[in-house]
C-alpha cells in the first residue's frame, strides 16, 4: 500500500497564513524522508481564517524549491472558477520547475455565495457534468499540446520542461465525477473524508465506464487512490482522542459553524468524551468519515478500505489540532506500512 498526503494548510490557533505554510513546507519535507508518494495541497476560499491553502499553484512552487523526490500536486485546483489554458500554464511552469514530479489534480467545487461571486463563477451552470469535462480535456490538450493542427488553439504553447509533462488527475467525491474519469480515461482520487458512503459507488462507477482514451494523460486501466480522513497514534484511544477534533469540527458543520477547528479539549468536552476507538475490523457497508488508531491498527484499516474499491494508494488527509500531532501521526503510520 503506497501512502500520499493532502495538506489544506490549516491555521494554528493564535496563527496566521505564514505559520500554516511553514507548518505546510515542514509536512511536505517529512512526508518526503518518510517515503510518502505524493503531497498534494488544496485549494478553499473564503475561509482564511481556519484554511490558508487558496492557491494551489503558488504554494506548490515553494514546495518543489524545498524538496527534491516527492511528487507534489494539486487536491485540487477547482476548474470551476478559472480559464483551462490559464490552469495549463501554471501546471506548465511547475513542471517546468519540478519536472517529472507535478501532478494537475482537476476538480470543482463552489464555495460560498460572496466567494464565488468574488471569483467571478457562474453557480447555475447549465450542463456541469458536460461543462467540467470540457474543461478538464482542455487542460489536458493544452498541457500535452495535443490540439489537431485546424485547431483556434493549436498555436497555443505553454511552458515545459523538455523532459516530462504533469500527470492529470480527475477529482472528485460523487458518481459524477466517477465516470467523467472513466470516461476520459484518466486517473482518478475520491475524497472520502467527505462523502465516504459513496466510495465504493464510485469506484464502481469508474471502472464500469473506464474507457481506455486516446486523450493525451490517459490511462490504459484504471488507476485510483482514496483519500481517507485518518490520525495515528501509539495507542487506539490516544488516537481516539485526537480524532475528536475531525468528529467536532463536522458536527459543527452540520449546525451551520463552518471554518472553526476546536482544540482537542474542546472536542472532547463538545463530544461529550472521547470518542470510542475505531473498530479493528469494519462491517461490509461501515466507512467512518474519520478513522483513527495505533500503527497496527490504522494501517489494517486503510488495507480494507482500499481493498474494498480496488487501489493500493491511499491519500491521508487529517483533522487535527496540533502541528506536532500531525508530524508525529505521519510518522507513526510510515513506520506501520514498512
Amino acid at each position: 500500500m503506497d501512502l500520499s498526503v493532502v495538506d489544506l494548510s490549516p491555521v494554528p490557533n493564535d496563527g496566521t497564513a505564514s505559520n500554516a505554510y511553514a507548518n505546510t513546507i515542514e509536512t511536505a519535507k517529512q512526508a518526503e524522508k518518510l517515503g510518502y508518494s505524493r503531497f498534494w495541497v488544496a485549494e478553499h476560499h473564503g475561509m482564511a481564517n481556519s484554511i490558508a491553502g487558496v492557491a494551489p499553484e503558488v504554494l506548490l512552487g515553494h514546495l518543489a524549491a524545498e524538496t527534491n523526490s516527492i511528487r507534489l500536486g494539486s487536491g485540487a485546483v477547482l476548474l470551476n472558477h478559472y480559464s483551462p489554458f490559464k490552469v495549463a500554464e501554471q501546471f506548465g511552469v511547475l513542471s517546468a520547475l519540478a519536472p517529472d514530479r507535478i501532478d494537475a489534480g482537476l476538480g470543482r467545487a463552489n464555495g460560498s455565495p460572496a466567494a464565488d461571486r468574488a471569483l467571478g463563477t457562474d453557480r447555475h451552470v447549465q450542463n456541469p457534468d458536460e461543462d467540467h469535462t470540457e474543461k478538464i480535456k482542455a487542460v489536458v490538450n493544452h498541457l500535452y499540446d495535443a490540439y489537431p493542427d485546424d485547431h483556434p488553439y493549436s498555436d497555443l504553447m505553454i511552458p515545459r520542461s523538455g523532459r516530462s509533462v504533469p500527470d492529470p488527475w480527475v477529482l472528485g467525491s460523487s458518481p459524477s465525477s466517477a465516470t467523467i474519469a472513466g470516461e476520459l480515461g484518466l486517473p482518478y482520487c475520491f475524497a472520502a473524508f467527505i462523502r465516504p458512503q459513496l466510495a465504493t459507488r464510485s469506484f464502481k462507477e469508474y471502472r464500469q465506464h473506464f474507457q481506455s482514451s486516446s486523450l493525451a494523460g490517459g490511462v490504459d486501466e484504471p488507476q485510483g487512490i482514496v483519500a481517507v480522513n485518518a490520525v495515528c497514534a501509539e495507542t487506539d484511544h490516544e488516537a481516539a482522542r485526537l480524532r475528536s477534533v475531525a468528529e467536532a469540527t463536522y458536527k459543527r458543520m452540520q449546525r451551520g459553524v463552518v471554518g472553526t477547528r476546536p482544540s482537542v479539549e474542546e472536542a472532547v468536552k463538545e463530544l461529550g468524551g472521547v470518542p470510542e476507538p475505531t473498530p479493528a475490523t469494519l462491517d461490509a457497508n461501515e466507512w467512518p468519515r474519520s478513522i483513527s488508531g495505533s500503527p497496527d491498527t490504522l494501517v489494517g484499516l486503510l488495507e480494507q478500505l482500499t481493498e474494498r474499491v480496488g487501489v493500493n494508494e491511499v491519500m491521508i488527509q487529517h483533522t487535527v489540532a496540533d502541528h506536532e500531532d500531525a508530524l508525529r501521526s505521519h510518522e507513526l503510520l510510515a513506520d506501520g506500512v514498512v
